[in-house]
Parts: C-alpha cells; sequence; structure tokens
C-alpha cells in the first residue's frame, strides 16, 4: 500500500513537471509565434515619397500578387548561372595584347598579394584560346565559341567589369545568388517571390532548373528561403520524367481521396495555428494547396512536346532527355504562365585544365555549343512574343578566370586551363527595361582587373530590383532583431545601363 501511494505520489509529481514544461514551451511558442507574425506583417516595406509604408500581406495567402514600389520595367526575371565560372577571356572579353604575352612566365606584380585557388608558382601566361569578331551596329566583340549569340549582340548589355572577393565556388554563388557568402541567406528568387507574390496561383513563383548532371558546389541553399518563409524557396522542376518528384498520387488514391487527404491535413494545421499562432503553419497549410494544384498545373506547362517543331528546331531540344536546351524552352513557358522568376543552374564551366573535359580547348568549346543555340532561341522567342520587354534575362558565373595558365601545385597542368578568378568577369543582360547592344566597364590589356565600371554581386542584385520595382535598400524583412535586405549594407543601381 506504501509503495502504491509513492509510486502515485511520484507519478504526479513528474506529471506536474511535465505540465509545468509544457506550459512554459506553449506560452513561449505563442509569444515567439506572435513575434515572427508581427515580422512578417511589417518585415517588408515599400518605400513613398512620403517615407515608408508597410506592404499588405496576408500570410494565409503568401503568392498573391503585389504591386511594386513604383512602376516596373520588369514583371519576371530569368536568371542563367553557368556554374562553375566560365571563362570571360575566351568570350566576350577580347584582349589582343595577351596573346602577345602566351607563354611567357607571368610577371611577379600579377601574383604579389593575390590569393589563388589552385595556382602556386610562377605560371605563364595563356593567350585568348579562340577568335574574336566585332558584331552587329554596337560592334560587340564575341568570340567564335557563341555563333549564335553573335547574332544578336544589339539585344545584349555587357557588363565587364564585374569582381568578387570570393575565389571558391560556393561562397562565391552564395554571394551572387544570397547576397551572402555563407549559408542561412534567402535567395534572390525568395526575395522577388516575397516582395512580389506571382500572378499565377496555380503555380509556384519561383521555379527552379538544373541541368549538366550535378548540382552547383552551393548546393540547394542558393534557391532556398532562407530566413523568409519557407513558401518562397525554389521549386525545383526536372525537363526529364515527372516535372517534380512525387507529383503524381500514389497507386489506389483518386484525385478525390487527395483533396479529402489535404483538406483533413490541413484542418489539422488550421487547429494547430489557432492554438501557436506560428506562421510557418500558414505557410505549410498554403504549400499543401499549392501542391494539389501543381498536380494539374506543372504538367501541362513542363510538356514541351506540344511545342511546334520550328521551336524545337530554334532551341535545339531534346525531348525525354534532361538538357539545358529543354530548361531554357521551359522557361520560357514558365515566365509565360506568369511565373515570378526562374532559376537556371547549368554545371560544368570550371575549367582548369587537369583533363580534356576542363580544357580551355576542349570541354569549354563543348559546354559553349549546349548553351549558345538555345540562349539565342530565347532572345528571339522572346522577342517576338512581346515578352522581352517584360522580362528580364541574366546571365553568368560567380566569378572569371585568370589570364594566366593554372599549373596546380607549381606545375603547368596537362591540358590548356585558367584558375579561379576575382578581379574581373563578364555578367550580360537582356529586356526588361535594360540598355540594348550596349557594354558597361573596360578590364585592364590582359583582363586581370577592372579599370573602369567596375560592379559586385550586390549592385548586380541591386539594379535587378531596380527593374522590377523595388528600392533595394527598403526591401526588408525583419530577423533577429533588425532589418536584413538582399544586398545587405551595400549595392548600387547601375543607373548607366538603363534604358
Amino acid at each position: 500500500m506504501v509503495n502504491n501511494q509513492r509510486l502515485i505520489k511520484e507519478a504526479n509529481e513528474k506529471a506536474f513537471q511535465l505540465w509545468t514544461r509544457r506550459h512554459f514551451l506553449k506560452e513561449s511558442a505563442m509569444g515567439f509565434g506572435a513575434l515572427a507574425l508581427g515580422s512578417l506583417l511589417g518585415g517588408c516595406h515599400f518605400g513613398t515619397a512620403g517615407g515608408n509604408a508597410q506592404v499588405a500581406f496576408d500570410p494565409a495567402h503568401p503568392l498573391l500578387p503585389k504591386l511594386p514600389m513604383f512602376p516596373a520595367k520588369a514583371k519576371s526575371v530569368i536568371y542563367l548561372h553557368m556554374a562553375g565560372a566560365p571563362s570571360q577571356l575566351e568570350l566576350f572579353d577580347y584582349k589582343p595584347d595577351l596573346m602577345k604575352l602566351d607563354g611567357q612566365l607571368c610577371p611577379p606584380s600579377l601574383l604579389q598579394g593575390k590569393k589563388f585557388a589552385f595556382i602556386r608558382g610562377v605560371p605563364k601566361m595563356l593567350g585568348p584560346q579562340a577568335k574574336f569578331a566585332q558584331h552587329g551596329q554596337s560592334g560587340a566583340w564575341i568570340s567564335e565559341n557563341m555563333p549564335h549569340l553573335s547574332t544578336i549582340a544589339d539585344e545584349l548589355c555587357f557588363l565587364k567589369g564585374c569582381s568578387t572577393d570570393q575565389f571558391n565556388h560556393a561562397p562565391a554563388q552564395l554571394l551572387v545568388q544570397t547576397g551572402s557568402p555563407r549559408l542561412g541567406r534567402p535567395s534572390m528568387g525568395a526575395w522577388v517571390t516575397y516582395g512580389l507574390g506571382t500572378e499565377n496561383q496555380n503555380l509556384p513563383g519561383f521555379v527552379v532548373l538544373t541541368s549538366g548532371g550535378r548540382f552547383p558546389d552551393a548546393g540547394k541553399s542558393i534557391w532556398g528561403s532562407g530566413f523568409l518563409p519557407s513558401v518562397y524557396q525554389g521549386v525545383q522542376c526536372r525537363s526529364e520524367g515527372d516535372p517534380v518528384l512525387f507529383i503524381k498520387d500514389p497507386e489506389g488514391m483518386d484525385r478525390d481521396l487527395r483533396k479529402a487527404t489535404i483538406d483533413a491535413i490541413n484542418q489539422v494545421n488550421q487547429e494547430e495555428y489557432k492554438e501557436f499562432r506560428d506562421p510557418e503553419i500558414l505557410s505549410r497549410i498554403s504549400q499543401y494547396e499549392m501542391a494539389y494544384k501543381m498536380q494539374i498545373s506543372v504538367p501541362e506547362v513542363m510538356n514541351i512536346n506540344d511545342e511546334p517543331q520550328y521551336i524545337h528546331d530554334m532551341y535545339g531540344t531534346q525531348p525525354h532527355k534532361a538538357c539545358f536546351a529543354n530548361n531554357i524552352l521551359l522557361a520560357r513557358k514558365l515566365v509565360e504562365k506568369g511565373v515570378r522568376y526562374v532559376q537556371l543552374f547549368d554545371w560544368g564551366w570550371d575549367s582548369h585544365g587537369t583533363d580534356a573535359s576542363t580544357s580551355i580547348d576542349v570541354g569549354f568549346i563543348n559546354k559553349c555549343r549546349q548553351i549558345d543555340k538555345s540562349i539565342t532561341a530565347l532572345i528571339l522567342d522572346l522577342k517576338q512574343r512581346g515578352l522581352l520587354e517584360d522580362t528580364l534575362v541574366v546571365w553568368g558565373g560567380e566569378f572569371g578566370r585568370t589570364p594566366m595558365q593554372e599549373n596546380r601545385d607549381g606545375k603547368q597542368n596537362p591540358f590548356k586551363g585558367r584558375d579561379h578568378h576575382t578581379d574581373a568577369f563578364t555578367i550580360w543582360m537582356a529586356g526588361g527595361g535594360i540598355k540594348k547592344g550596349f557594354s558597361y566597364g573596360e578590364t585592364d590589356e590582359i583582363g586581370y582587373t577592372a579599370v573602369s565600371g567596375k560592379v559586385k554581386a550586390f549592385d548586380i542584385q541591386a539594379t535587378i530590383l531596380n527593374q522590377l520595382g523595388f528600392d533595394h535598400e527598403k526591401l526588408t524583412y525583419e530577423f533577429q532583431g533588425r532589418q536584413f535586405r538582399l544586398t545587405d549594407v551595400s549595392g548600387s543601381v547601375i543607373k548607366d545601363i538603363l534604358a
């Protein structure tokens, strides 16, 4: 009897302790949930002539279209990221003086105080491994590696003075796409969909397409939502097989049963939200509903087989296969259907010269052939459909390549290749209110460093947001007690390239 009373007493004490912990955690969760909801409701600011005005934000419908801060030149973005960093010296930055130095030992002045990913000792200079010519009325210098793109030179705007402070792939990719070389920040696509929502409520606002056989070095974090609600992260789609994993209903589950299942789950989520007021629960509800809509809308828009044959010939697509050309065509279809931000990552541009596939004169040329026709087709197709004016197309990598040949471990690599380079690379833009047939910035006579028009990732990000109707300094989100923005504490709009 005594033992039973002791056991009952101990059980009551444990239950009381458990209830106390649960009570504390529950009350704390409600408090933090209210704080988080407050940051959601007041985190994004729209600048006006009289100051700041909070954006109308409905956490239950986070992707509803929103007005920008001021009239926008672009409604959507297609960002083409060549993961691995293509060589500007074999594409757009013509340096005949570099050829005169080909094979000579690199001057000490180019090595002192500089950090390189692999170069050690004294490498040899490497002249351009492609022939260049001027194209269009603008006279843009474009190499023989891009014969199709050269035909639309007057549609492009080149930024030749790009630079970065990150010489390894993952942090450099993060800096370009999230505004920070470290993990945890929202990607540019997430910021855009957070600020603008999306025009098509049956499709994600931010879609990601990958090619080249591998993900970028920074992984999926470069299309993540960071500290923004998870509904704003990029949705990865595929050009082969099911466009989204698990988009089909399991065997034995029909459409009605799927809807009933989602309704039941979201009813539980609604009860959870009523109790804890965590806005992320509303994002989860929205994502379940979006997933149900996507089962019908995504397979339709991601099907390129219904495109006319002349479009397939124009893009060089390969139906039923995973390839860059297919992704480019899908990008056009997605923005045509109202998707706000489409991000393409193509892996395989790291031209070190350690083998034939990474050499400037073999593997690099093959990569150019894979993208040249389809990118040109994208610009022409958007233009003929009246979409180029409203769509900003951006092309580039995370850094550039050195004017000297890589000598890994102090020994010259077996094939011709270039190391990572932070001081100079080229990005181009088209459409979306950007000047046509224009080059901004210039590098020195060997393409080693920018001597005019020097821009960094923050400037490019600020310019993209500007074309979408945002002041990059006022598109903010409160996190950990301060206002964060894509461009951190830097960046200026590149006004000279605006039409």
